[in-house]
């Protein structure tokens, strides 16, 4: 049965690239269809990947902030 994360794990999650994440994510998303998890091992699973796509939303709104910041600059050149 998969864990609960502890503060420690979800901070080193925090800290990991767009790509790690979405790595992270496909694994999650792979054991869901494997179908071979019990009902609360898919539950806890489901909640970590949905946790996840929240925190790649907001590190993909941020990259998105970050280009038109970038873009804006090159328009007053």
């Amino acid at each position: 049965m998969p864990r609960k994360k502890t503060d420690t794990q979800e901070k080193e999650e925090n800290k990991a690239s767009i790509e790690e994440n979405f790595a992270q994510l496909e694994e999650i998303i792979k054991k869901l269809e494997a179908g071979d998890s019990t009902l609360e091992e898919s539950f806890t699973c489901y909640e970590a990947g949905m946790k996840l796509v929240k925190y790649l939303s907001g590190q993909i709104d941020n990259v998105e902030k970050q280009i038109q910041i970038l873009s804006e600059g090159d328009e007053n050149e």
